[in-house]
């Protein structure tokens, strides 16, 4: 693994983080539930792990030798389901099976129904003590090339479950351990410094033991740099934090840093604009909402608020 992405492995993974912004406004239209501001902050990172950094192989998800995913911000589960498809765990076409009963993919994620799922989720805070639990298995398993990585929101570090998970991985040593913070700075009410701050958050994993990255989000040198960082440069015997600043509702004009966003499906036609919206920005032309003239839905099954 290289420091810099190939100027054709950046383009293609702008490519998947495209994509995974696409069908995630698909899938939320389509199911009339989700949550879209949180699934867009984390595209680069879900593209950056699912198409350059994870050892995993689609044809063999139980591979024990593989890498695993814990999605502690488990509301984002519309742009896991992306990645997952768009690198061949299940047909891309599934993703309109999103809040159907009996669907394969649930508004939260569920690992019995979706293939490529580790982890179930909903309640918040929960991630980051399962992700030390597969960390501490893996060792005991002797499997030092495997890792765990974390997806965390940064709502959810108001939770103490998540510092009492942190004190635990900091005390086992577990750097085979990568946890890494979606800081859109926004929750479901308004803007985190407001309801809960956080601040000053590096300090705070660095005084619970881990030690902690910084970078750009969206930027995808400096998030490959950042991973090649935990993955080449660690301190051993210490777990890792990539905080990754991100813009909520990231490729939508009217969705960044909007908290109403946070829980919120865009009608058939807001969907057909911000797609398009989307399209310019990346050069492409214009394609809209796929299911425009389809009826809308008028209930939903989901798993949770």
């Amino acid at each position: 693994m290289n420091l810099h992405l190939s100027s054709q492995a950046a383009a293609r993974l702008e490519e998947m983080a495209y994509q995974i912004r696409r069908l995630s406004v698909e899938m939320i239209t389509f199911g009339q539930w989700g949550h879209l501001g949180g699934s867009l902050s984390m595209a680069e990172i879900l593209a950056l792990l699912y198409f350059h950094e994870l050892r995993i192989d689609p044809g063999n998800p139980g591979w024990d030798e593989r890498d695993r995913l814990v999605l502690s911000k488990a509301h984002g589960s519309p742009a896991l389901y992306a990645a997952l498809a768009l690198r061949g765990f299940f047909p891309v076409k599934e993703i309109y099976s999103y809040c159907e009963l009996d669907g394969m993919l649930e508004g939260h994620t569920d690992m019995t129904r979706t293939p490529g799922l580790e982890t179930s989720g909903g309640p918040l805070g929960m991630g980051l003590s399962i992700a030390v639990g597969l960390a501490l298995g893996l060792r005991f398993k002797e499997k030092p090339r495997a890792r765990i990585f974390c997806i965390l929101g940064d709502g959810e570090t108001n939770e103490g479950n998540i510092w009492e998970a942190a004190m635990s991985a900091a005390q086992y040593h577990l750097d085979n351990l990568i946890a890494i913070l979606d800081y859109n700075k926004v929750m479901a009410k308004g803007f985190v410094w407001d309801l809960m701050n956080i601040e000053p958050l590096a300090d705070k994993w660095r005084a619970f033991g881990w030690e902690v990255i910084e970078s750009d989000g969206h930027d995808l040198q400096a998030l490959a740099a950042a991973i090649y960082q935990a993955r080449w440069i660690k301190p051993r015997g210490k777990p890792i934090i990539l905080i990754a600043h991100t813009v909520k509702g990231r490729g939508v004009a009217t969705a960044e840093f909007n908290y109403k966003w946070h829980t919120h499906a865009p009608d058939p036609l807001t969907a057909d604009r911000m797609l398009r919206e989307m399209a310019r920005n990346h050069g492409k032309a214009e394609e809209g909402y796929s299911r425009l003239n389809a009826p809308v839905k008028k209930e939903t099954f989901y798993g949770g608020e």
